[in-house]
């Protein structure tokens, strides 16, 4: 009870500060039309004198009277002009009608759509992640509605893409990718927008598709950062950490000083500068920590990426090596033997090199 006197009293102030001054504001009015019919009197009365229509004494007369009047007008006007008894009365009269009617509708309605039971609730814990995540669904779905109406549409696509990303909807930023890329053409930063989204959807494996999409944005960009670094990337997942660091190191020497990135860049560089080819203990523990799904994929990427490079360039033996063991461990005899034929006639015009291949098939047993 005692908050709805306090709410009727909020009321009640709330009205009387607006009723009050508009009720007055009437009588103003009506006073401030006088003034300017009085003022348009007096300049029509100069015009008549000054054209002759009238007199000294008729305009000194009418002048006089017109002024009074205006003075009247004036009076009632401003700030200090008294008001009657009716105004008054029927200003109050409208100020208790007003609140009486906003009481009588107002508090059946809260009774009937609102929760007057309902606890308070601080302001900190209200959740509103909920309804922003509603909106943002919401807004995707409508894009996504326009593409699949308009599916040429690759300014949209390219909208939409990292907005996947964001989401982690990695599959899907990778058809946005590749759709804003085929419509819009070709460019250094879309050919790494397409690199980075197939190495996401990979678990991070810099895998063939987006190898090529890298070497594709270096062929139109030559110094583009992110392409350097992502091949870089690829070069230590194959296990060729020579040639990763070749990449990183360029990459910093031709890096503006405050570049954001380069730490990373050089925190990646540490890790396959240590000797030989073999694991970094973070290495081991980031495969340890993944799904075998993943681990399994990561692999997979890492063995697609070697065979693409032996397939352009087929004089590294130890690289043949690596691929036969991972297809034999992998049970994949049939891509194996396929793999020691390729890598014989690779081969074949360096004795020594086939040589080391031989043995090397003998002792992982592929034959063919």
């Amino acid at each position: 009870m005692m908050l709805w006197s306090i709410l009727a009293a909020m009321t009640a102030a709330a009205l009387g500060a607006v009723i009050w001054p508009l009720a007055r504001a009437r009588a103003l009015q009506a006073a401030g039309s006088d003034l300017a019919v009085y003022r348009d009197q007096l300049e029509e009365i100069e015009r008549d004198r000054a054209d002759g229509r009238i007199g000294h004494d008729e305009f000194e007369a009418a002048r006089v009277e017109v002024s009074r009047r205006l003075l009247g007008a004036a009076n009632a006007a401003g700030p200090g002009a008294p008001e009657t008894p009716s105004s008054g009365r029927r200003r109050i009269a409208a100020l208790i009608g007003a609140i009486i009617a906003i009481l009588l509708i107002a508090g059946p309605l809260y009774t009937l759509l609102g929760s007057p039971d309902l606890p308070g609730e601080p302001v900190a814990g209200r959740d509103t992640q909920d309804g922003q995540a509603t909106s943002i669904a919401a807004l995707i779905a409508r894009i996504e509605t326009h593409l699949e109406e308009n599916p040429n549409d690759g300014r949209g696509w390219e909208v939409l893409a990292p907005v996947y990303m964001r989401l982690e909807r990695y599959d899907d930023a990778v058809k946005a990718r590749r759709n804003a890329l085929s419509l819009l053409g070709a460019t250094a930063e879309r050919e790494v927008d397409l690199g980075e989204a197939l190495t996401s959807a990979a678990s991070g494996v810099v895998t063939a598709d987006a190898k090529a999409a890298f070497e594709r944005a270096t062929a139109l960009e030559a110094d583009n950062f992110k392409a350097m670094f992502y091949l870089g990337l690829a070069a230590q997942q194959d296990g060729n950490g020579g040639e990763a660091a070749r990449i990183w190191r360029n990459l910093i020497a031709k890096a503006p000083a405050d570049a954001p990135w380069l730490p990373v860049v050089r925190q990646s560089l540490a890790r396959v500068e240590g000797p030989g080819a073999a694991p970094q203990p973070d290495d081991v523990i980031a495969a340890g920590e993944m799904t075998s799904e993943a681990r399994s994929q990561m692999i997979r990427g890492m063995v697609e990426r070697l065979a693409s490079r032996l397939h352009q360039d087929g004089s590294d033996v130890e690289g043949w090596l690596r691929l036969l063991r991972a297809y034999m461990v992998m049970g994949e005899r049939d891509k194996a033997k396929s793999a020691a034929s390729e890598a014989r006639g690779a081969l074949a015009r360096d004795p020594e090199k086939l040589k080391l291949l031989d043995q090397g098939i003998r002792d992982l047993g592929v034959g063919g």
